[in-house]
């Protein structure tokens, strides 16, 4: 899917979750975009790669993933493979494994419980403070470990500012 097309048909989800959460529809969308690559990976309408911590209640899926950690003991229900590897003149460990992730009935769906992920994990108890923000959201949330990709607050921003062309150019042609 283009960023155009997933502009056109993602930007409403990303809207109403924004309207219920405070959280910056701009910064929804980017996120959607980079965890879904722009729509083409959303397993059971996961756009954002959201994870399930137990494996147990029905609304998960096993899927193969890449992780990447400074850490060489991690565990996981199944690794397929861990490769040292050299990230920005630091040695990080890519992991190769099936984790559990969270499925969803729509799109619709994910977007909310995306938007509620923040407030129910204190981790992210700063970065809500400039939730209306995507940049300095994005910047808050890559810092505290959303995501394993070192250089995810600098994708991020780079896709947040795609976002907002899309969306001037929508907005402007109807």
């Amino acid at each position: 899917m283009t960023p155009k097309d997933f502009v056109r048909n993602y930007l409403p989800f990303a809207r109403t979750a924004e309207a219920h959460s405070g959280i910056s529809g701009i910064f929804i969308l980017a996120q959607a975009a980079i965890e879904s690559s722009w729509g083409r990976v959303a397993p059971l309408n996961n756009f954002f790669g959201i994870k399930d911590s137990d494996g147990l209640n029905g609304n998960e899926q096993l899927l193969v993933t890449t992780e990447y950690s400074r850490r060489m003991d991690l565990k996981f229900p199944e690794i397929i493979s861990v490769t040292p590897v050299l990230m920005h003149g630091l040695k990080y460990f890519k992991y190769k494994v099936k984790d559990y992730f969270r499925k969803y009935d729509s799109a619709a769906e994910c977007f909310e419980d995306h938007a509620g992920f923040f407030f129910k994990n204190a981790r992210y108890r700063l970065a809500l403070k400039v939730k209306h923000d995507p940049e300095q959201f994005a910047q808050m949330v890559a810092k505290v470990g959303y995501a394993a990709d070192p250089a995810y607050s600098n994708t991020l921003l780079k896709v947040i500012s795609m976002i907002r062309s899309e969306i001037e150019k929508l907005e402007k042609n109807g």
